[in-house]
């Protein structure tokens, strides 16, 4: 994550560097180019939609490290009535120097997490005191799921300190259920650095467990970096910290939960700053990918006996094409090129290139960020909260992906690089990914320290709309109102034997230009959790040929000739069936 590493290198030959890239980039590629189509229109509607949020990271003379890492955000249907509401995640003061083993506990009103309501308008209420969510800590990550399959989705919140489980009540208001559930974390000093987390069912019995992710063992150390002169200190690079395993909590199905990542070999240390579910070899079985920082990243092969091995190196993702390993941050986990397998990318540091890996269906992936032209237009940014999306519902997943530098002077030194980055856009032609970030709006040209992101419709509209926090600045939503007369369809999944919100179930869609693919889940991103609705867009279709959706009880369900522009709520049968029963428009 850190940019310490940037002083101690030397300078890239850019352009030596740029013109090898542009060489492997589908940019050069006439057909691909030809094929580029449309940008997308995204417009800033934060102040339109009435959300005031500004993020708490106060940036001392002693560098924290975690001054640089910001927070999340959750887009996530909390009472129920169709439309989504917003859910962001603030840090607290600390003091300077703060003192080893504490904990910022104070969290003033301009310091609360906030709840948001979406209105029948499409604006927003606070209404956080209502719901008692104001948050008690210095929090960075948030998950949502339905841990007691009530119908209601609750909220994981973690931090530094400790993390804190929120049931919803059904009524607009949450109970903090931590000490009963037993999911606030260990508290052994030096060990309480929280990060993402996903729910996810890891032994298919019908409930979500919970994997939580902590990134160092960190304890406000004085320890110094950079230069011994005024003015010179630096944030340390993670390297100086020792990694750390995550805790894997198993749902025991009373409102309580057991610490089991020793049990099921979910336990390696890491520097886990993103998380992402899939089925990545189609044996049936969930899978788990971790962003870790400076380190290989992870995957956690299922077994399938309720154990789990990494398999990272094994199916060549840990590392990058040239086998360096890099700052792993925001992560997603979806099937990009339409063939039915689950891809990967990950974001990192300027120098670094994003990671993009495409699976091979054998159990292995090819660092495709050269092919695909992902590592051209990334090598000078630094990104964060990423996510596979089709903005303009052509039925290619998109990129989308906040950026921003961790070091903010790395200007003084390295003047191509920078601490506040526009996002970026790109577009999937179907041979590979094409910048059109600054033919998509204005909101494309405005530099911010972009960190958590989460993606869903907030207006139903059939197009994929954004929020994204900064480091110590405000949010953003990011409308989507690209002008596009492609069709859509957006899924909300209701499990019976699964769990309640389908998370990892797996949806196939055949339509007149071939199959998409998609795996239902909240986590991805970084720090951040997704809308749980699966979209698809269906190009010039008005109708999806064939909706397959194998559950995560085994159950396969298949829906024929569906109508488009819809969001369909489709409830888990009995057994499995290929008729459309369960289906119900919304």
């Amino acid at each position: 994550m850190n940019a310490w590493w940037v002083m101690l290198t030397i300078c890239f030959l850019l352009r030596g560097v740029t013109t090898a890239l542009d060489a492997q980039s589908p940019a050069n590629d006439t057909a691909a180019q030809g094929s580029s189509g449309p940008p997308g229109y995204f417009v800033d509607s934060t102040a339109k939609m009435g959300v005031n949020f500004t993020g708490v990271a106060q940036h001392t003379p002693s560098k924290y490290l975690i001054e640089t890492m910001g927070s999340g955000v959750a887009l996530f249907d909390y009472d129920n009535d169709g439309r989504l509401d917003i859910f962001l995640v603030n840090g607290a003061s600390i003091t300077d120097p703060e003192p080893k083993g504490a904990v910022p506990v104070k969290k003033g009103p301009a310091e609360w997490n906030r709840l948001y309501h979406q209105r029948k308008d499409g604006t927003f209420e606070d209404v956080t005191a209502k719901a008692g969510l104001q948050g008690t800590g210095y929090d960075m990550g948030v998950a949502v799921g339905d841990y007691d399959n009530d119908g209601y989705d609750d909220l994981y919140v973690t931090g530094y300190g400790g993390n804190h489980l929120y049931h919803n009540n059904g009524n607009g208001t949450f109970t903090d259920v931590t000490a009963s559930s037993g999911t606030g974390g260990v508290t052994t000093p030096g060990e309480t650095w929280y990060t993402s987390a996903a729910w996810v069912d890891l032994d298919n019995d019908g409930l979500l467990d919970l994997v939580v992710l902590r990134y160092v063992k960190w304890d406000w150390d004085d320890v110094w970096c950079g230069e011994h002169r005024p003015g010179y200190r630096a944030f340390c690079h993670p390297d100086v910290f020792p990694a750390i395993a995550p805790l894997v909590y198993h749902n025991d199905g009373n409102g309580h939960f057991t610490e089991v990542s020793k049990k099921i070999g979910l336990n390696l240390p890491g520097k886990g700053l993103g998380i992402a579910i899939a089925d990545y070899d189609r044996d049936g079985k969930i899978d788990l990918a971790v962003a870790n920082d400076s380190m290989p990243e992870f995957l956690y092969h299922n077994k399938g006996n309720g154990t789990f091995e990494e398999t990272g190196m094994m199916s060549e993702m840990a590392v990058d094409g040239d086998g360096r390993t890099y700052a792993g941050m925001g992560i997603d986990f979806q099937d990009y090129n339409n063939d039915g397998l689950p891809d990967m990318v990950i974001t990192d540091l300027a120098n670094q290139k994003y990671a993009l890996y495409r699976n091979n269906g054998d159990g292995s992936f090819s660092y495709d960020s050269y092919g695909s032209g992902l590592a051209r237009a990334t090598l000078l940014h630094s990104g964060w909260g990423i996510s596979f999306l089709d903005y303009d519902n052509d039925g290619w997943k998109d990129l989308l992906v906040a950026q921003g530098h961790d070091l903010d002077t790395v200007e003084l030194n390295y003047p191509q690089l920078h601490y506040r980055e526009p996002m970026l856009l790109m577009r999937n032609t179907g041979k590979g990914f094409v910048d059109v970030s600054k033919e998509s709006g204005a909101v494309f040209s405005e530099p911010w320290v972009g960190r958590g992101m989460a993606v869903g419709d907030l207006d139903n509209d059939g197009r994929v709309d954004a929020v994204v926090t900064t480091n110590g600045g405000p949010v953003h939503i990011l409308h989507n109102e690209t002008p596009t007369k492609n069709h859509w369809i957006l899924l909300e999944l209701v499990g019976h034997r699964s769990n309640r919100d389908g998370i990892g179930a797996e949806i196939t869609i055949k339509t007149s230009k071939g199959i998409q693919f998609y795996t239902v889940t909240t986590a991805g991103s970084y720090l951040s959790s997704n809308d749980k609705r699966a979209h698809f867009g269906l190009g010039t279709d008005t109708s999806v040929k064939e909706i397959k959706i194998r559950w995560p009880s085994g159950i396969v369900q298949i829906l024929k000739d569906v109508r488009a522009d819809q969001v369909l709520k489709v409830d888990e049968p009995a057994k499995s069936e290929a008729a459309s029963q369960g289906a119900s428009s919304k």
